[in-house]
């Protein structure tokens, strides 16, 4: 590359101003690499290629703050280190502070036929080593010599992406300052992830959603909206208000409309006025010691939804993960049942895969709809759509609840299982299968607490992996995967992936799994 292209602004050494149109122009030029290198790069295993991976979650950071160990969640992305598989394939893993040795060392053990030498090789880990409450993206671009690192463990922009947990523009201004594509989804688009663009895609795709009204700008339509809900329906019990960028279920909270008898009123006399001086009586916020003051302080500044509380006796939550090529291809990944848990079951603590059997294909069907919307706008890369689906009768309905245009709680999971069985998901059967056909399942949690795992550290998992041979066995491609580990001996906070044939099995052995670790450290079972 000659001066002439680094002054031009599409070099390596990029200092456009942030959120400037000209940084736009670069990052937008830098995007039309994509296509050509999924083609011809991506298509060939023994390419070389680099994967520039920045694990950081740029979302609220308040509402992060609620989420136990969310220090370690970068580590969820060390999932990534299975590309390494690939013999011409590096790696710059950019994390807020180092990893431990012992973390890595366990992830590069799972890389059968690689040599741990080789693959570490190929591999670049850097650290801001700053634990600061902001996103890691934002740490980076504040150490011009932690760019220039990046930037020099790159071998060939030309083949190179970055890869994120989201997009942002801080994103944008990362990629531009590389020189390298970001394989994401575009921050101009992001409106499709929030609450309420969520609700205008589902209906534009014809998929149900729940009753409700989005674009809540402040306090007194959040207020008008509730009084609406129980009007239209005199029935309903509960609601759920949506922080406008909330994750995780963490920034959802439930309004109580039955409370108790003695409060019961007429429906038609529930309004604005009674929302508002009942709401801190009858307001429950998921997160974990987030106040209603606090919380509602955070809807008037962000905004959001409120929808009607879905009831039902058998009711689940289920999820599509799905892909947008650079090619424009949608491409269905996989779907989950939720493993949901906090005060009234929001908070994503897990999940299994593939989703139940009885409605997995309609669910498939109905985010696959969504995604066709997603993909004719011009969306990229991965995200998910949950859903709240109840039996009626001997059917089931599905209701789409919200868009998540990121990876997420599921992306891992998956990404081992595909990674280490080099297996596929088969659409037509809806079924994640084997290069010899046989099915494979999951049952996952990144949210396996106990307070006295904090007697624990990485190498002391380590130990029991090997004594009690709780490791994937790739033989017979089931076992377990680990991880978090980062998160162990400061919160007692493990994260659990356990594969196997069937549901049943991977259900055992991830309770035996569980029972083994529980009694090394003296946990009281019933």
């Amino acid at each position: 590359m000659g001066d002439d292209d680094r002054d031009s602004g599409f070099g390596r050494g990029s200092h456009q101003q942030p959120g400037s149109e000209r940084e736009r122009e670069i990052f937008l030029s830098l995007q039309t690499r994509l296509e050509p290198m999924f083609r011809e790069v991506y298509a060939d295993p023994l390419a070389e290629r680099t994967v520039v991976v920045i694990p950081g979650l740029s979302l609220d950071q308040e509402t992060l703050a609620h989420i136990v160990g969310v220090s370690h969640y970068e580590e969820r992305q060390l999932s990534m280190l299975m590309l390494l598989r690939l013999p011409r394939t590096r790696v710059v893993f950019v994390t807020s502070t180092p990893v431990d040795p012992v973390i890595i060392d366990y992830y590069l053990s799972l890389l059968s036929g690689i040599p741990s030498d080789h693959a570490r090789r190929r591999l670049t880990l850097l650290s801001a080593y700053d634990s600061s409450a902001r996103s890691l993206t934002s740490k980076v671009l504040a150490r011009p010599r932690l760019l220039q690192r990046i930037r020099d463990a790159v071998a060939d922009p030309a083949t190179a992406h970055l890869s994120c947990f989201n997009a942002t523009d801080e994103e944008v201004a990362l990629a531009v300052r590389l020189g390298i594509p970001l394989y994401a989804c575009d921050p101009a688009l992001a409106g499709f992830g929030t609450k309420s663009g969520s609700r205008r895609a589902f209906r534009d795709a014809g998929v149900p959603l729940p009753d409700g009204s989005e674009g809540l700008r402040n306090l007194d339509e959040l207020y008008a909206a509730l009084a609406a809900l129980k009007q239209r329906n005199p029935d309903l019990r509960r609601a759920v208000i949506k922080l406008e960028e909330g994750f995780s279920g963490e920034g959802n909270a439930v309004f109580d409309f039955d409370k108790s008898q003695a409060d019961a009123v007429v429906p038609a006399r529930i309004g604005h006025d009674w929302i508002e001086r009942e709401m801190p009586h009858r307001l429950a916020p998921e997160a974990v010691g987030l106040s209603i003051e606090a919380y509602l302080a955070k809807f008037a500044k962000m905004g959001g939804v409120a929808e009607a509380w879905l009831e039902g006796e058998d009711k689940r939550s289920p999820s599509v993960q799905m892909r947008i090529t650079p090619i424009g291809t949608l491409e269905i990944i996989s779907t989950h049942d939720q493993l949901l848990g906090g005060h009234s079951g929001q908070v994503f603590l897990g999940s299994t895969f593939p989703a139940d059997a009885r409605y997995r294909g309609s669910l498939q069907a109905a985010g696959a709809r969504i995604g066709e919307i997603l993909r004719s706008s011009g969306v990229l890369g991965r995200f998910s759509v949950d859903f709240i689906t109840v039996r009626e009768g001997d059917a089931w309905q599905h209701h789409a609840i919200e868009i998540n245009l990121r990876k997420g709680g599921t992306t891992l999971p998956f990404q081992m299982l595909q990674f280490l069985t080099a297996g596929r998901y088969d659409p037509e059967r809806c079924e994640f299968l084997t290069p010899t056909g046989q099915q494979r399942v999951y049952y996952a949690t990144d949210n396996l607490c106990r307070p006295e795992y904090r007697k624990l550290t990485p190498d002391d998992l380590v130990d029991l992996i090997v004594e009690h041979r709780l490791h994937f066995d790739p033989t017979q491609q089931q076992g377990v995967v680990f991880n978090l580990i980062g998160a162990l001996s400061e919160f007692g906070k493990l994260s659990l992936i356990s594969i196997a044939d069937t549901h049943a099995n991977a259900e055992d052995l991830y309770r035996r799994t569980v029972a083994v670790i529980d009694r090394e450290v003296g946990v009281e079972r019933d």
